[in-house]
């Protein structure tokens, strides 16, 4: 009677299927808004021109006076400064031109 009740041996295919979902799942959560959020800070960096109000990730905030592939001199009460491109804020870069704009 014992051996009718056994069930026959399974392959590993089910933690497999478990294992690509997870992954799957993983990606994208975790790696497409990044993608995207790097997408969006490059067109941002791209995008600034002399004259534009920015705000630094320090806190700066200063106008844009002259810009090089890699850097920016922004202009502020204290003096002109130098930074990256990528030390300029993008949220409040952002916020403040649309303030600007109404």
């Amino acid at each position: 009677m014992n051996i009718v009740l056994q069930a026959a041996p399974q392959g590993g295919g089910g933690n497999f299927l478990f294992i690509l979902i997870m992954v799957v799942i993983m990606f994208a959560f975790m790696i497409f808004p990044s993608m995207r959020r790097q997408r969006q800070e490059k067109k941002f960096y791209e995008s600034l021109k002399k004259g534009d109000k920015v705000i630094m990730k320090s806190g700066l905030h200063g106008r844009i006076v002259e810009l090089t592939d890699t850097s920016v001199v922004i202009e502020t009460l204290s003096g002109k400064l130098k930074f990256e491109r990528t030390a300029v804020s993008l949220d409040y870069s952002r916020r403040i031109q649309q303030t600007e704009d109404k």
